[in-house]
């Protein structure tokens, strides 16, 4: 397998060191993040000089013939042979998140919970922003359905770039998707670096308390750390878009917590629910409830200054703010609601 050249982004050791290592048995391009660079000055150029114009990744055209897309299915397939794709210093693969990742989620997204989006306007178009939502539903289907509603919903077809639990990154498999679907550890050298780099970044700071509460506490919201992600975002000088999902919580009903079995698979919970295990795989299939994903309207940040990061009782005040958007758009989205599955 031939090599891709590697266009590194800078020596950030200590900050790598943090996040776990790929270990891709291809070596791809590593190309920087978006954002502001230094400016470099042109270089002389001969009369018989012509500029270059670097060829763009051959997609196959929407609504095209089965041969078109044939045809841009083994240039996807020669290019991921030879190496000839891009992914930035997170491991993050847009080529293949565009063209395999979304198309797989994407059924599940439209045909399975029939996910409607809302508010989608409110992130915008160009720079960073922080979108911060609840978090439910015993497995993380919310934050995938999230990143598809942006990517496909939005005018611009942004990309949410996930913050995820350390967990994830120490799974086999999951690890390495999770990296090419453009998701890194949560943690705020990563968060900041991205939104500076103008990325769309997502955040669910109630963690695993809210993805494994009981089904008895579904649409309540936990608690929502210490205001970490509040003074990443004042840092960045980014907006923060609170994001209200509604449809999640019912997908693996929780109504026990097999705490003995959790400590010796060294998971934070392991769900019991009217399905699982009891009926084996079967069991794992999350019920087809319909969706609903509101993104509220956004909180500047950019008017504070760069110290404001460091007041505590401004951290606590920002953080109940977008606590208290979010938790009271779910209860106006569930009176609306006219049933858990239509």
């Amino acid at each position: 397998m031939a090599d891709a050249k590697v266009i590194p982004f800078d020596d950030d050791r200590s900050r790598a060191r943090r996040r776990p290592s790929r270990t891709d048995g291809e070596a791809a391009a590593v190309r920087a993040l978006p954002g502001p660079q230094e400016p470099e000055l042109p270089a002389a150029r001969t009369a018989e000089e012509e500029p270059v114009t670097p060829a763009a990744p051959e997609r196959p055209a929407a609504g095209g013939g089965w041969e078109r897309r044939l045809a841009g299915g083994l240039a996807f397939l020669r290019r991921r042979i030879t190496g000839e794709y891009e992914v930035d210093e997170f491991g993050y693969d847009e080529e293949l998140t565009d063209q395999v990742l979304m198309s797989l989620l994407r059924p599940l997204y439209e045909k399975y919970f029939r996910v409607e989006v809302k508010g989608v306007e409110n992130i915008p178009d160009k720079g960073g922003a922080l979108i911060v939502a609840n978090h439910s539903g015993t497995l993380p289907l919310d934050g995938l359905m999230m990143q598809v509603a942006v990517h496909d919903r939005h005018p611009a077809g942004r990309h949410l770039r996930l913050l995820a639990a350390d967990l994830v990154f120490v799974l086999p498999v999951v690890n390495e998707l999770a990296r090419k679907a453009g998701h890194t550890l949560a943690c705020a050298e990563d968060a900041e670096r991205l939104l500076r780099a103008g990325e769309i970044v997502g955040v669910m700071p109630e963690g695993f308390k809210g993805i494994g509460k009981p089904f008895g506490e579904r649409y309540k919201l936990q608690r929502f750390g210490r205001g970490g992600f509040v003074s990443t975002a004042l840092r960045a000088g980014v907006p923060i878009v609170p994001c209200s999902i509604v449809g999640a919580e019912e997908i693996y009903p929780m109504v026990g917590n097999a705490k003995t079995l959790a400590r010796i698979l060294g998971l934070p919970y392991f769900p019991l629910t009217p399905t699982f295990p009891w009926l084996g795989p079967l069991g794992a299939l999350p019920l087809p409830t319909k969706w609903t994903i509101q993104f509220g309207e956004p909180i500047p940040t950019d008017s504070y200054a760069p110290e404001a990061a460091e007041d505590p009782m401004l951290m606590f005040n920002l953080t109940d703010q977008v606590r208290e958007q979010i938790q009271h758009t779910l209860y106006k989205l569930l009176v609306q609601r006219r049933s858990v599955f239509f």
